[in-house]
């Protein structure tokens, strides 16, 4: 349903190895969402919900991937989360590591010439889901191109 969600969305890696900060946000009036509604039996709105509840999810880069809410994180923490991670991203002190509560911690590394980084990410599933804990490596990606991410994600969040 790619073409029926908006909301504010922080992917950090590639199309297929990457962890992800999103808060969805589903039209109802959108013929994908009618139709999952059906397939739910329950109303378009009520599929839909009311977009305010964040989720973590997360793709190993083997196939593997999983994903969770998080229904206490407020949209101040998720910025104070990306405005850290931006402030980071110089490396004027090396590597480096940022965390998003218990769930998400990132290792950073950069990349050889300083254009691009790596990420070795540890998922912690909250108390209650019936995942285990995860690590995945990031591959390479450009750091201007995730600064820009950032921006556009804090900007989301205004």
């Amino acid at each position: 349903m790619s073409t029926a969600m908006g909301g504010p969305a922080l992917f950090i890696g590639t199309d297929t190895a990457y962890v992800a900060v999103v808060r969805p946000r589903l039209d109802p009036e959108d013929p994908e969402v009618r139709e999952a509604a059906v397939q739910a039996g329950v109303s378009p709105e009520e599929f839909a919900g009311p977009g305010n509840v964040w989720a973590l999810m997360w793709e190993d880069g083997s196939g593997g991937g999983g994903g969770f809410e998080l229904p206490g994180l407020r949209d101040a923490e998720a910025e104070d989360f990306a405005d850290r991670l931006l402030a980071e991203l110089s490396f004027e002190s090396g590597p480096f590591i940022v965390g998003a509560g218990e769930v998400l911690r990132l290792q950073a590394y950069p990349g050889e010439g300083g254009e691009d980084c790596r990420f070795l990410c540890t998922v912690t599933p909250p108390e209650g889901e019936e995942l285990s804990p995860v690590t995945l490596e990031i591959p390479s990606v450009d750091a201007d191109a995730l600064r820009v991410d950032l921006e556009d994600f804090r900007r989301a969040l205004a």
